[in-house]
C-alpha cells in the first residue's frame, strides 16, 4: 500500500486509467468480433462495414496506448485480407 502522499495519488490515477483503458479495449474488441462474426457468415458488404466502424476504434486505442501502434496495424490488415478473400 502507498504510503506518501504523491504515491497515493498516483495510484489513484492508475486505478482511474485503468478503468478508461478497460472500456477502450473493450469497445475495440467488440467492433473487431462483429467483424469477424460478419466475416463468418461471408456477408462481405456487412464485414466491410463493419471494419470501418471497427477501424477507427483500433487506431484509437493505438493512439491511447491500450495496445502498440504497430500491433493495431496488423488487425486491420489481417481483417482487411480476411474480407478480400472472401471474394
Amino acid at each position: 500500500m502507498a504510503n506518501t502522499t504523491s504515491a497515493k495519488k498516483a495510484a489513484r490515477k492508475i486505478a482511474r486509467r485503468t478503468e478508461v483503458n478497460k472500456v477502450r479495449r473493450t469497445r475495440m474488441r467488440s467492433s473487431i468480433r462483429k467483424v469477424e462474426e460478419a466475416i463468418a457468415s461471408g456477408d462481405r458488404p456487412g464485414a466491410e462495414a463493419a471494419l470501418k466502424a471497427a477501424q477507427p476504434q483500433i487506431i484509437r486505442a493505438a493512439n491511447k496506448g491500450v495496445i502498440h501502434k504497430n500491433a493495431a496495424s496488423r488487425k486491420v490488415s489481417r481483417l482487411a485480407s480476411r474480407i478480400n478473400a472472401i471474394a
